[in-house]
């Protein structure tokens, strides 16, 4: 099983960045490959309108998608996205990271449609809007619940 997360924008902050490395150190002593990736965000405002900003996002994620994944799936984290409970997902991961499976997090303004055009699934978090940095730690979390209930460990009871 191999998945990745890919984003829009570095993390910078401590505590979020902090808690995704405990779950992602937790998904690799399972054995999961699991690797986190990220683009440059485009600031918005100013020269450049929302939709411009999120064209030049999806550019910069399609490039990086295109140039380090082979096969499998992909999927976006989207608010128009589907809502899964742990176990549907537990289920949907084993069918999508086989071989390997790539999720994307966009940027402030969320993700361009020309991007979402090429994703297999759209997986909403939530209907609240979310920092990316926090969708950073919810992926990675319920990913590792997923791959514990796959595996019969009991950390989702």
């Amino acid at each position: 099983m191999k998945i990745r997360l890919l984003s829009v924008g570095k993390p910078r902050a401590k505590d979020a960045i902090r808690l995704h490395d405990d779950y992602a150190g937790r998904l690799e002593k399972l054995g999961v490959g699991y690797e986190t990736l990220h683009v440059p965000e485009v600031r918005a405002g100013g020269r450049f309108s929302d939709d411009h900003v999120k064209e030049r996002e999806a550019r910069a994620l399609l490039e990086r998608i295109d140039r380090d994944r082979s096969k499998g799936r992909l999927i976006a984290l989207h608010e128009r996205g589907e809502l899964f409970s742990s176990r549907k997902l537990a289920g949907l991961l084993e069918a999508w990271s086989m071989p390997e499976a790539t999720f994307v997090i966009g940027g402030p303004l969320g993700l361009h449609e020309r991007l979402l055009e090429r994703c297999d699934r759209s997986w909403s978090l939530s209907p609240l809007t979310l920092p990316h940095e926090l969708a950073r730690v919810l992926v990675a979390e319920q990913l590792y619940r997923a791959v514990t209930i796959l595996r019969g460990i009991p950390y989702h009871k």
